[in-house]
């Protein structure tokens, strides 16, 4: 087999090796089926299993109770930034919002749209390099937004918000889903696109407590309520399979490797190589997180130009470190180093970035 990159982009990122293995294995003949699962039709039996058994897994990885639906829907994490307030929307009551980053402030235009929108905390005027702590939601709102991971600028929230009984709280976690444990049913609304910690592009997970279901107003279309996906298990329309197949694949890997609480240590370990070699580089490296909100799963950095960055970035290319690169919007480097990461990857990476000190202070 051709060797494989250490691919650090953030999304599409890199999935686990076994996990493509097992694709390739079975990508011409599904299940005995003579038919590749790019083929299979969403209504027959094999392949009602693999989507009954990516469910389940979700749930029992996630330590969810009963009453909570899963749903694998299109358009990805952006596309429930309003899915979320035209599903959740209470006439008079606004929505209250915390904003941590790019994605929190498109979360926050797209609630705009279906009801007042209050932002209630914000690291903006810092550059996102922290979240805020101690956030409080009022009692007379109709739900509470939060983002549970910062991509573009490496932070993550580390407890969870308290939120009155009566009040949904939803959380974008597209970047840190299943990466350490967290009492997950303390949310309302639960949604990810695939894409970084899950599966490939194409399919987000989308989970709602069940009694907030009905609050949709009956005049929006059949597509955007998620009564709709939920009443017939996401097979209202034809849903996409192939991403779908691979995310039970992924889950199915998490669950041999030990579940959340396994990958959450493994997490740690990988995170810890990378920040305590920032700390320790006496501000050749220098992270943009604050210590209090640094993410396990993207690592950010700056050198001291633009043009030693840029000299980082592609001697770690030519050496299959791959997408190290920096979001557009802020620069910088960039390791995105999601569950599927190896340690022999952070590793590699690490050994890189000491060498490139030595040679360049």
């Amino acid at each position: 087999m051709a060797k494989r990159a250490h691919n650090f982009y953030a999304g599409p990122a890199t999935l686990p090796l076994p996990v493509l293995e097992r694709a390739r294995e079975e990508f011409l003949d599904f299940a005995g089926t003579g038919m590749s699962v790019l083929e299979i039709s969403h209504r027959s039996k094999e392949y009602d299993s693999v989507h009954n058994e990516a469910t389940a897994l979700v749930k029992e990885l996630m330590g969810l109770k009963d009453e909570y639906k899963v749903m694998w829907l299109q358009g990805g994490a952006s596309t429930q930034f309003y899915m979320v307030p035209l599903n959740l929307q209470l006439p008079g009551k606004k929505a209250q919002y915390v904003n941590t980053g790019v994605w929190s402030k498109k979360a926050i235009k797209e609630g705009g749209f279906y009801s007042d929108v209050e932002v209630i905390a914000s690291s903006e005027e810092d550059t996102f390099s922290y979240v805020p702590q101690g956030v409080q939601f009022d009692d007379d709102i109709a739900f509470a937004h939060i983002t549970g991971n910062n991509t573009i600028y490496g932070t993550e929230m580390h407890y969870t918000p308290k939120v009155p009984s009566d009040v949904p709280l939803v959380c974008d976690m597209s970047s840190n889903i299943f990466d350490k444990v967290m009492d997950l049913n303390r949310f309302g609304v639960i949604y990810a696109g695939a894409q970084k910690n899950l599966g490939p592009a194409g399919v987000t997970l989308v989970i709602v407590r069940e009694d907030l279901l009905g609050r949709v107003p009956d005049k929006t279309p059949s597509m955007q309520k998620w009564k709709t996906h939920s009443d017939k298990n996401s097979l209202f329309n034809t849903g996409p399979v192939f991403p779908i197949y691979m995310c039970k694949l992924s889950l199915d890997y998490l669950k041999e490797m030990g579940g959340v609480p396994a990958m959450e240590k493994h997490n740690r370990e990988k995170s810890k190589i990378l920040y305590d070699l920032i700390d320790g580089s006496g501000g050749f490296y220098k992270g943009h997180a604050r210590a209090d909100s640094r993410s396990l799963m993207n690592v950010t950095f700056n050198l001291a130009t633009p043009e030693l960055e840029a000299q980082c970035f592609q001697e770690g290319t030519a050496k299959g470190l791959i997408g190290l690169k920096g979001h557009r919007s802020v620069g910088g480097m960039r390791a995105s180093i999601y569950n599927a990461m190896t340690m022999e990857g952070v590793k590699a990476l690490a050994e890189f970035m000491e060498e490139f000190q030595s040679n360049n202070q």
